[in-house]
């Protein structure tokens, strides 16, 4: 059950955490899955510390359909629960799953983002479910803009690789405010949180996230994204990031795609 306060609270911040969402025999199961995934990674895996000395950054996305713990979770129980009641609806979509995994001793930051820009999907009511596999001490937890989601601004997104800007300009678009701008903001709010609690947040949403340079563990996060019935497919004046392709839809077309399972309430 998610609380009124909570639904409220992400309405207004854009962001809320949920505690003992998730059950241990969840967490193992996606556990062994993430494993699973490094050990295979699919098409779309990124090396962000490749052939350096410091520890790996690891991520890869829409993998539900080669790993069954992602399948499952994704689409029944308490992730796909929570995401509608969020949403406070009663249908929706799986839009993807998203494995991100800082080694110890990585030393790249996570740069200011949000994530709609990178997606190739419009929606006004969605929300990412970043569900950690380990401890997640102040340190090295995920840091977030309250209300950014409601600032009617599109931004260019930046790569995780060098954190510079996908294109110089873009119609419609604008640059991130500066990095050092952003992290003087005076309404961040920091998230710790264990394995079974869940940071909820709006895919407009501005996040980061420290690196693990001295801190001695991992760091391994799943994060599920769902989207109402209401979104649509979308383009992009950039690559988007999953790179999907249209195959039969266009821009404005509901997402009537095995890609994109449909979720309900029971």
């Amino acid at each position: 059950m998610i609380s009124s306060e909570s639904i409220v609270k992400y309405e207004r911040d854009g962001v809320v955490v949920l505690r003992d969402v998730l059950s241990p025999q969840v967490i193992s199961e996606l556990s062994d899955a993430l494993e699973q995934n490094m050990r295979s990674p699919g098409p779309w895996a990124n090396e962000y510390a490749a052939n350096s000395q410091q520890g790996r950054f690891f991520d890869d996305y829409v993998n539900w359909s080669r790993f069954d713990a992602y399948k499952t979770h994704a689409l029944s129980g308490a992730l796909p629960e929570t995401a509608l009641a969020l949403m406070q609806k009663t249908s929706g979509r799986f839009f993807h799953e998203h494995v991100l995994v800082k080694e110890a001793g990585n030393n790249q930051v996570t740069p200011w983002h949000n994530d709609e820009p990178y997606y190739g999907v419009d929606s006004q009511n969605n929300v990412s479910l970043w569900a950690p596999l380990d401890p997640i001490p102040e340190k090295i937890a995920l840091r977030v803009i309250l209300g950014s989601h409601r600032w009617g601004k599109k931004f260019i997104p930046r790569k995780f690789a060098d954190q510079s800007p996908y294109v110089a300009s873009a119609s419609e678009y604008e640059p991130l405010p500066d990095s050092q701008q952003l992290d003087d903001a005076k309404n961040i709010e920091c998230f710790e949180a264990m394995p079974g609690d869940i940071v909820a947040f709006h895919f407009r949403t501005l996040h980061s996230a420290p690196s693990t340079f001295n801190y001695p563990d991992r760091r391994r996060v799943v994060s599920f994204r769902y989207v109402d019935s209401d979104a649509v497919w979308s383009t992009r004046p950039w690559k988007t990031s999953p790179p999907l392709e249209p195959r039969s839809l266009k821009p404005g077309d509901f997402l009537n795609d095995g890609r994109f399972p449909l979720i309900k309430t029971l």
